[in-house]
């Protein structure tokens, strides 16, 4: 690789030569009927994940027809998975390596057999596909470790307040009933202070585990402060969101970890708030923890309803 530095410039008649010679290389290049140049081009103008996969099925169709494209890999943590028309008995798979790193696996299917010569093009494309696919697996673990907790591994504040944002317009725009439940570990600092903060953080990564295990798929647990856990419920009612917040509660009474001659307990106070039609995500919110407040109050290890006004 040249060292841009070291370049000197020369004349003024050669350097307008020059830049004339790589603005017309530029045009060519960005213009070309070539397929690995266009799909090479197309593919590095996004890091968005599905629409080079777009991209690419746009591409390989009209060199190579197929039936169906599918795509796998497990990405931050999560599956990631695309696929665009309907499958035949026919198929090639391909996994994309790179430096000894997977970033997923391809497959084409087809109702005829794929001849050589189609496969030895199709090879050529997907050549053209491994590193632009690479920079938008990187880019997607990026966006999720900003958005995780690093010590329980679930959403951290700031997925929480995104998530909170989408729910509260899809609850207002569909009437669908969504529900928010705040935990709150009762007495956690006696934990850090008596056995460590290596036992308190172990501890917070049971009850992590634990509120995940107690929830459905469709809801989503949140690390929402220190010893703070936030639980949004989709398609729940006021009543129904008491009910999961009493299982989390009981849930999380029969953690027991290791704290020397005795195993140690925790319990968590619980605010349960619905959400009300056009309410704000910070109205939503604020009503839940002022529930949580009253659990508090109330001699903890117990759940509040917040009330119907925002």
């Amino acid at each position: 690789m040249r060292n841009l530095t070291s370049i000197q410039p020369g004349p003024h008649r050669n350097r307008t030569a020059k830049l004339t010679e790589l603005a017309r290389s530029f045009q060519e290049w960005n213009s070309a009927s070539n397929v690995i140049a266009r799909l090479t081009r197309r593919l590095n103008m996004t890091l968005s994940l599905e629409a080079q996969l777009t991209i690419l099925a746009e591409e390989v169709a009209a060199s190579v027809p197929f039936d169906a494209l599918h795509y796998r890999h497990r990405v931050a943590h999560q599956d990631f998975v695309f696929s665009t028309g309907v499958g035949g008995p026919h198929k090639c798979e391909y996994r994309l390596s790179l430096e000894g790193h997977c970033y997923g696996t391809l497959t084409f299917h087809r109702r005829q057999k794929f001849s050589e010569e189609e496969l030895a093009g199709l090879e050529m494309l997907i050549s053209a596909v491994i590193f632009p696919v690479r920079n938008a697996c990187q880019y997607i673990a990026i966006e999720q470790a900003a958005l995780t907790d690093p010590l329980t591994g679930i959403g951290n504040k700031r997925a929480l307040i995104e998530a909170l944002n989408c729910t509260s317009a899809l609850s207002t725009r569909h009437g669908a009933p969504w529900s928010l439940i705040l935990c709150d570990l009762d007495h956690f600092k006696q934990i850090n202070d008596n056995h460590g903060h290596v036992v308190g953080d172990h501890m917070l990564v049971r009850v992590a585990e634990v509120l995940e295990g107690a929830v459905r798929d469709s809801d989503q647990v949140y690390r929402f402060g220190g010893e703070e856990f936030a639980v949004i419920l989709p398609h729940t009612t006021e009543e129904a969101g008491k009910q999961v917040a009493e299982r989390l509660r009981k849930a999380v009474e029969n953690i027991r970890v290791d704290g020397g001659e005795t195993p140690l307990t925790v319990t968590i106070s619980c605010g349960m708030a619905r959400h009300l039609s056009d309410e704000q995500p910070d109205q939503w919110l604020a009503r839940a923890d002022e529930a949580l407040y009253r659990a508090k109050r109330s001699g903890r290890n117990c759940t509040r309803i917040a009330s119907g006004i925002a």
